[in-house]
């Protein structure tokens, strides 16, 4: 109860300061006597001291709960969004500041960086063709399954629109699964690997993907369009820029890691690994992909082994990187939930789409299940902890929000309208939600049988 009582006391005093930190009588970039003191907005340094805050309050609330401390820096996102609707105004800037969207941008760079550490190419060849099958028909299904709802739901936006909200739905959030099993001591099983390896190829594809689409979005806005070959150009160039950075990267880095090793300045290696990531992440917009596929492959390249040289002590990459991230990514996250307006969601056909959305999202993964091709694995399991969107369900709509489209009367409007973005966010809070419990009650399931048997 004390604890409970500090949370609410810190975060009153927070939103007071914040209050009186942006009051209009001080105009932005504006010092006390109404002349430019420097050139960052302080708005920016109080906002985004609110929405660490705000996200750690939120992340421990839900973490308590035995949920995703995302899912609490999301919602705290969309409470803080969402108080104008009680004369609460003074976070309306923070939506639309470009500084903090950079920061946020940065944030989802570290992030997917994480996950490609957290990958391991090796274990998905040794859990072998079920991995790549469910994977597969993990992408297939969700994928088209979004699309006829959004065709059904939203029947006015252009059919790229109904392409990318399909492609939300393809991903799977590899850490919350994980943590499901590792809670249960469940992470050696044959069904967490398969799991974890399709999870991981889910990203990859959903990422090849997000690439074929957002670059026939980009030629509908130049005006132009996409011929099959230029689709096939563009899946084949996210395809040899993946292989060729890891192949080029395991070859290169263990020599420079190695190099860096005997370097005895604090950081040296933490420092060329974001440089690393940064870096792929710049060749790979260069390329006409998103940058979070570069940063992707950089976490491929960069696994623990390369650390254990020269006079460096050994260090875990995932450690090293974890006060960047948790700094970073939050930002996002919480940027995303000051985006969803819950105004919208009095419209019965918001609500609809969201429904279906959700529905969707989760039968499509059940229909992965089929590709597992071993005896004796728990088949249901695999769909449930294939259910999870998490941050990148989250990551491909906040990529669809910046994307224009042309309308019919020649006005562009973002692929991922506020309204629709709100219905994703919706999807994504629901599968996440849902995943620790359905799953542990499958394992469950499954342990009753055996003492049966």
């Amino acid at each position: 109860m004390k604890r409970v009582a500090f949370a609410l006391l810190t975060a009153l005093i927070v939103g007071l300061f914040f209050i009186f930190a942006c009051r209009p009588t001080m105009a932005a970039g504006e010092g006390a006597t109404g002349t430019e003191s420097h050139g960052l907005d302080p708005a920016v340094l109080i906002g985004v001291a609110i929405m660490l805050v705000l996200a750690k309050l939120g992340g421990e609330i839900f973490e308590r709960l035995g949920q995703s401390a995302v899912l609490g820096e999301l919602c705290a996102g969309i409470v803080l969004g969402n108080l104008v609707s009680f004369g609460f105004n003074y976070a309306e800037p923070l939506k639309t500041n470009e500084t903090i969207a950079a920061l946020a941008e940065l944030g989802v760079i570290i992030l997917l960086f994480e996950v490609g550490l957290e990958s391991d190419l090796r274990e998905m060849v040794e859990v072998g063709w079920s991995s790549l099958l469910v994977a597969v028909l993990g992408v297939i299904a969700p994928f088209f399954l979004g699309w006829a709802v959004s065709a059904y739901f939203i029947p006015g936006e252009a059919r790229l629109a109904h392409i990318f909200i399909g492609a939300t739905l393809c991903a799977t959030s590899v850490g919350i699964t994980a943590r499901v099993f590792k809670d249960l001591g469940k992470l050696a099983t044959r069904e967490a690997r398969i799991i974890l390896g399709a999870a991981v190829l889910d990203d990859v594809l959903g990422l090849l993907i997000l690439a074929v689409v957002a670059g026939a979005i980009k030629a509908a806005g130049a005006g132009g369009a996409l011929s099959y070959l230029d689709v096939a150009l563009i899946a084949l160039k996210s395809i040899a820029f993946l292989v060729g950075a890891i192949v080029i990267g395991h070859l290169l880095m263990p020599r420079m890691l190695h190099v860096a090793g005997r370097l005895e300045t604090r950081g040296v290696l933490l420092t060329l690994a974001i440089s690393c990531c940064l870096f792929l992440s710049w060749a790979a917009a260069k390329v006409g992909l998103a940058p979070i596929v570069g940063a992707f492959a950089a976490g491929l390249i960069l696994d623990e082994v390369h650390f254990k040289h020269g006079r460096q002590p050994e260090r875990d990459l995932n450690d090293l990187l974890q006060p960047v991230s948790t700094v970073l990514v939050p930002i996002f996250f919480v940027l995303m939930g000051l985006k969803v307006d819950l105004r919208l969601f009095t419209r019965v056909d918001i609500l609809g789409l969201a429904l279906a959305l959700t529905i969707a999202a989760i039968v499509g993964k059940q229909i992965c299940a089929l590709g597992v091709l071993e005896r004796g694995v728990n088949r249901l399991a695999v769909g449930l902890g294939m259910i999870p969107r998490g941050e990148v369900g989250l990551i491909f709509a906040g990529i669809g929000a910046t994307l224009m489209l042309p309308t019919a009367s020649g006005v562009s409007e973002p692929v991922i309208s506020s309204a629709i973005f709100g219905a994703v966010v919706i999807m994504v809070i629901i599968t996440t939600l849902i995943t620790p419990i359905t799953l542990k009650w499958s394992l469950g399931k499954k342990r009753a049988r055996k003492r049966e048997g």
